[in-house]
């Protein structure tokens, strides 16, 4: 059988100056060897071919490039010669080891020398606890039995396998009224928020969107792209200050963004008279509550506290991800919405890349069905509540003046300072190399009132090798 270009070694795009000459073009076969020389060379030399990376058999590029056998070998031999490329037996021709220059372009950002020695910022789980060999179980189980047609073009709103699983899981696990056909699957929370913004703003003409007076200020700037304004609400002992939705006037806000099992960063979960109050203004009012179920599975002192959205399910817009549970490299999360709502996400999904890969949606749905979901959590609600222990503990012998606040739940602590102290503490930490967040980082630019002294504390987020480190780094730097 005749060899094809399309059935021959690997790849390797060259612009070659010169003609095939014996091949039927009539140019001298020394003019095609030097030019694929010199494409060769500027390849390796313009770092385009990396060092050891391995190059197609003589044979394979001949074909590829229609030119004789011997030129191609000549040419490697030619290179070999020069130091850019290397022949070994058993191991083909290879891009020789050498400095290679980088592309130009903008300078990127250094890190600070040796980087930080603990980290203690919020917002990421123990990376070192991912369940690798269970999901490489269901990775396997999915695959095996996944439907051919999961490798085309899929539902916009995710595969209905996942869909499925996590309408059961929300149902049983956080009380959540949710049916398939409601759920629409999207590349990670910011994916999701930026997705429901932008329907929010196009489709529905919402302008004003109510948010918590602390929280992540990158999700603010989302909403703010896509032309909606954020008009914090105060936060107490109660959680978020509710009533002020209703005294805001009719019509001034149309939405509402909140953490109201477990608000970030202040611990505080919504009081039962707030959650009827905020579902009550969303019925008269018209509006939308968007919740984020923020490490909604981690609760220590007592069962979790359901999702708001068990109380009105056509008025709240249940958001759900992986990232605290499992890792926020899945890039897993979901919307749950309300009927009349779900076509229009669903619409504005088309060509908007918010898809998450088929494989990965299989994999999470036999994750859930299968069990190793619900184990998974039960043994990290254990260690980052023996963390949490740990820490409570540690403070109240060394830093007995720094109180805790908001550890009933969640990956994170945040503790209060004496007034005036939280910058010379985050500088003491910068200079211990110990990675904390002030709570005045996630207070939004509107917010009215004082600002209370504190740090926000991430303990799920070192390893448990580093935890004792960083813990001890984090009492030598408080007052």
């Amino acid at each position: 059988m005749e060899d094809s270009w399309a059935t021959l070694g690997v790849d390797l795009h060259l612009e070659t100056r010169g003609a095939p000459g014996s091949d039927g073009s009539g140019a001298p076969r020394s003019g095609v060897r030097r030019g694929l020389t010199d494409a060769l060379r500027e390849a390796v030399r313009g770092g385009r071919l990396a060092p050891g990376t391995r190059l197609p058999s003589s044979r394979s590029l001949a074909a590829d490039l229609g030119i004789a056998r011997n030129t191609v070998a000549d040419a490697y031999a030619d290179l070999v010669a020069e130091g850019w490329l290397t022949a070994r037996q058993g191991s083909g021709t290879r891009v020789a080891e050498r400095d290679v220059p980088r592309p130009t372009g903008p300078a990127r950002p250094q890190r600070a020398p040796g980087g930080l020695t603990h980290d203690l910022k919020p917002g990421s789980p123990d990376l070192s606890a991912f369940p690798r060999a269970e999901w490489l179980k269901a990775a396997r189980r999915a695959l095996a039995h996944a439907p051919n047609e999961a490798f085309g073009y899929s539902d916009r709103r995710g595969r209905i396998e996942l869909r499925t699983a996590l309408a059961a899981y929300l149902a049983r696990a956080r009380g959540v009224h949710a049916d398939p056909d409601r759920v629409v699957v999207c590349a990670g929370f910011v994916g999701a928020l930026r997705l429901l913004s932008g329907v929010l703003h196009d489709r529905l003409g919402v302008r004003d969107v109510a948010v918590d007076s602390y929280g992540l200020n990158f999700h603010w700037g989302i909403m703010r792209e896509a032309g909606l304004r954020t008009r914090p609400l105060g936060l107490d002992e109660l959680g978020t200050r509710t009533q002020e939705l209703a005294a805001s006037g009719a019509g001034a806000v149309q939405a509402a963004l909140l953490t109201p099992s477990h608000q970030f960063p202040m611990g505080v979960p919504l009081s039962p008279s707030r959650r009827a109050d905020v579902v009550d203004w969303a019925r008269r009012a018209g509006g939308l509550i968007l919740e984020d179920d923020y490490d909604g599975e981690f609760r220590y002192d007592r069962q979790p506290v359901g999702a708001l959205q068990g109380l009105d399910p056509d008025r709240v817009v249940y958001l759900g991800t992986a990232s605290k549970s499992l890792a926020p490299g899945l890039r897993l999360a979901w919307m749950v919405l309300p009927p009349d709502l779900a076509a229009e996400v669903a619409a504005h999904t088309d060509g908007g890349g918010w898809a998450v890969g088929a494989l990965d949606q299989l994999t999470l749905a036999e994750f859930l069905t299968s069990g190793a979901y619900d184990r998974h959590v039960r043994a990290s609600r254990l260690r980052y509540r023996r963390r949490r222990d740990q820490l409570v503990t540690a403070l109240a012998e060394r830093a007995p003046d720094v109180r805790p606040s908001g550890i009933a739940a969640g990956l994170h602590a945040v503790l209060r300072l004496p007034p005036g102290t939280e910058q010379s503490v985050i500088q003491a930490a910068n200079w211990q190399r110990l990675g904390v967040q002030g709570l005045g980082w996630f207070r939004h630019p509107a917010a009215a009132g004082p600002h209370p002294d504190a740090l926000v504390v991430g303990y799920g987020t070192p390893t448990e090798r580093g935890w004792p480190g960083a813990l001890e780094a984090l009492c030598r730097v408080l007052p």
